[in-house]
C-alpha cells in the first residue's frame, strides 16, 4: 500500500470531500457558542470513552484525516511515502504549528506520541502499531516509521480519534494515563480548552492561532453533562443544546422527535463505528470456565427481542465478532445459540447447577454499561431473560471511573455488558477482545475476560501482516469460528447510534468517521 503526498491539495477540495450537514448556497457565519450534550461525563480527554473522543477533537490532532472514501489526507502531516515492502512510512510533518502553550510542534513530538502513549496505553490502536519499532527523526519536521513488518490496518489509525499528538514537553517523564494535563489538554487543534466543571460542563475556545487560518467558525463549545434522559430531550426541543451524539436520547423517543421541524435525526457519520454490543463472563471464576455454563447464558437471552423491545429497532441481533458492516471479513458460517430455554435449562443441569429451593441454580452479579438509561435497561432485559432459567443476574449500575476500575483495573466482577468500537477495521475494536496480550489490567476497553487461546492467537498475529485480502479474510473467518464456539463473551447486538441535531447547525460532518471529527466546520445560522 503506498501513499503518495497530498500537499497539493486545496482546502476547498478537502471540505468538498469531507461531507457534512449544509445548503450548497449557505455562507458560514463566524461566531456564537455551539452547546453539546456529552452522556456520559468522561473522566479525562483521553481513550477511555466514546465522549472523551469527542472532547479530545477539537483541541488535538492527528498526523492525517479521513475523506468521504475513508482515504488519508493532511492534517499534522502535509505528506508521506511508504516503502514498497511496507516497512518504512515516512510522515513530512506540517510547518509553523504550535502548541497552545505557544511551544514548537515538532517530530519528537510525534516519536514521543507513537512510542509511549500509543503503543503503550491505546487498546485500539496499539495493536496496529504492535511493528513499530522506531519512530526516526533525522529533523524537526520529518517522521519516519520503522515497522519490523508490514502493518494494514495502521492506516486506519492515523486520526486524532485513534492517534493523537500529545506534546511531549508535558507528558515525557510521566505515566500517560496518570498525566494531569489529561484533564486540561495542550493541544494544535481548532479549539483550546479553557474550563471543566465536573458534573456539568467542559469549554473549550477558538484557537487564535490555529493553522487552518479561516477555523473554526465558533467562538466556543460548551460540552454539557445532562444525566436524566428525559432532561437532555427537553434541551434538544427548545434549542438549550444543538447536538447530542451517540444515541443519547432513549430510542423510544426517535419518532417523536424526527417530527419536530426544529432537529434532525441523523444516522450518518457512523460508518466506522460499528459497535457490537455484548456479554461477557469473568474467566477466572470457576463457574464460568464450564463452557456450558456459558452456552446457557446464550440460549436463555432472546437477542431479537432485546433488540425490539430495548433498542426500538436501532439494533439487529449480532451473529458473532465481526459485525456484518465488514462484508469483506465476516462470516455468519460460525456456532449460534438461538433462544431455546429448554436448551439453557439443560446445559446447566449437565453443569451440575440444579436450582435450590428458591429455584435459583447461580447467583451472579453483573455491571451495566455506564453509557445511560438504555444499557440500564438492557440489564434488566438481561435479568429477566436469565431469571427463567434460575441464574439470578445482580445488577450493578456505576457510572464510567468506578466501571473501568472495577472491570479493567481490578477485575472484580462476574459478568458485565459493554459494546466496542469495530472502527474502520476489525484489527482495531475487535481483535483484543480475544487476543491474550490484550490481557491488560487497567487498561480500559482490553480483553475484560481474559480469554486466552493459543490457535486464537495464531489466526490474529499472522493477520496483523497479511496483505493477501483472501488470505487475511480466511484467517479471520477462522477465528470468527473459534471465537464464537468457544464463547468467552456472548455477542448480542450490532447497534446502530443517532446523533440528535438542531436544524441551526450547519457544518457537522456526515463521513464514515464523522462521529469522532473536530467541529471547526460546524457554525449557526440565526
Amino acid at each position: 500500500m503506498n501513499r503518495r503526498t497530498f500537499s497539493g491539495v486545496s482546502l476547498a477540495a478537502l471540505l468538498a470531500s469531507t461531507g457534512s450537514l449544509r445548503a450548497a448556497d449557505e455562507t458560514p457565519r463566524r461566531g456564537g457558542t455551539l452547546v453539546v450534550n456529552l452522556e456520559p461525563e468522561p473522566s479525562s480527554f483521553l481513550f477511555n470513552s466514546n465522549t472523551a473522543g469527542i472532547l479530545a477533537a477539537q483541541v488535538v490532532e492527528g498526523l492525517v484525516e479521513y475523506d468521504e472514501s475513508f482515504k488519508p489526507v493532511p492534517a499534522l502531516a502535509e505528506s508521506w511515502e511508504q516503502s514498497p515492502d511496507g516497512k518504512t512510512i515516512t510522515f513530512h510533518l506540517r510547518r509553523g504549528v504550535s502548541w497552545h502553550d505557544g511551544k514548537p510542534f515538532t517530530a519528537a513530538d510525534v516519536q514521543y506520541t507513537v512510542l509511549e502513549v500509543i503503543k503503550k496505553v491505546n487498546p485500539r490502536a496499539g495493536t496496529a502499531y504492535r511493528a513499530v519499532e522506531a519512530v526516526d527523526t533525522p529533523d524537526s519536521h520529518t517522521a519516519i516509521f520503522r515497522l519490523s513488518e508490514p502493518s494494514p490496518a495502521i492506516w486506519a489509525v492515523l486520526s486524532s480519534a485513534e492517534a493523537p499528538i500529545l506534546p511531549r514537553h508535558l507528558y515525557e517523564g510521566t505515566p500517560p494515563l496518570a498525566n494531569p494535563w489529561n484533564s486540561k489538554l495542550v493541544g494544535t487543534g481548532p479549539f483550546v480548552f479553557k474550563e471543566w466543571v465536573r458534573g456539568d460542563y467542559v469549554l473549550v475556545e477558538r484557537n487564535p492561532t490555529y493553522w487552518r487560518k479561516d477555523r473554526p467558525h465558533l467562538d466556543r463549545i460548551r460540552f454539557r453533562t445532562i444525566p436524566d434522559p428525559g432532561a437532555r430531550a427537553a434541551a434538544l426541543e427548545t434549542g438549550e443544546v444543538h447536538y447530542a451524539p451517540f444515541s443519547a436520547v432513549p430510542p423510544s423517543d426517535v419518532d417523536r422527535l424526527r417530527k419536530l421541524s426544529n432537529l434532525v435525526v441523523e444516522t450518518r457519520g457512523y460508518g466506522t463505528f460499528v459497535p457490537a454490543f455484548f456479554f461477557e463472563f469473568n474467566l477466572d471464576r470457576p463457574q464460568f470456565r464450564d463452557k456450558r455454563v456459558r452456552a446457557a447464558f446464550a440460549h436463555a437471552i432472546d437477542r431479537q427481542a432485546l433488540a425490539d423491545r430495548v433498542w426500538f429497532g436501532l439494533a439487529k441481533p449480532a451473529t458473532g465478532p465481526i459485525p456484518s458492516a465488514h462484508a469483506e471479513l465476516y462470516t455468519a458460517d460460525v456456532t449460534q445459540y438461538p433462544f431455546d430455554l429448554k436448551k439453557a435449562e439443560a446445559l446447566l443441569d449437565e453443569a451440575g447447577l440444579p436450582r435450590d429451593a428458591e429455584g435459583v441454580r447461580l447467583r451472579v452479579n453483573h455491571y451495566t454499561m455506564p453509557y445511560g438509561d438504555l444499557f440500564k435497561r438492557a440489564g434488566e432485559f438481561l435479568r429477566e431473560s436469565l431469571k427463567q432459567v434460575g441464574i439470578d443476574l445482580q445488577l450493578v449500575n456505576l457510572d464510567l471511573a468506578p466501571f473501568l476500575r472495577q472491570i479493567y483495573g481490578e477485575r472484580n466482577f462476574d459478568t458485565y455488558s459493554t459494546y466496542y468500537n469495530s472502527s474502520a477495521d476489525p484489527q482495531i475494536g475487535v481483535l483484543r477482545r480475544y487476543w491474550s496480550k490484550a490481557i491488560l489490567k487497567g487498561v480500559a476497553w482490553s480483553n475484560g475476560p481474559g480469554y486466552s487461546n493459543p490457535e486464537a492467537d495464531r489466526l490474529i498475529e499472522t493477520s496483523f501482516t497479511e496483505n493477501d485480502p483472501a488470505k487475511r479474510r480466511a484467517l479471520l473467518v477462522e477465528l470468527q469460528k473459534i471465537a464464537q464456539d468457544d464463547l468467552p463473551s456472548i455477542n448480542l447486538l450490532e447497534l446502530q447510534h443517532f446523533s440528535i441535531v438542531s436544524s441551526r447547525v450547519r457544518g457537522l460532518s456526515t463521513v464514515r468517521d464523522g462521529h469522532s471529527k473536530a467541529l471547526r466546520d460546524v457554525w449557526l445560522v440565526r
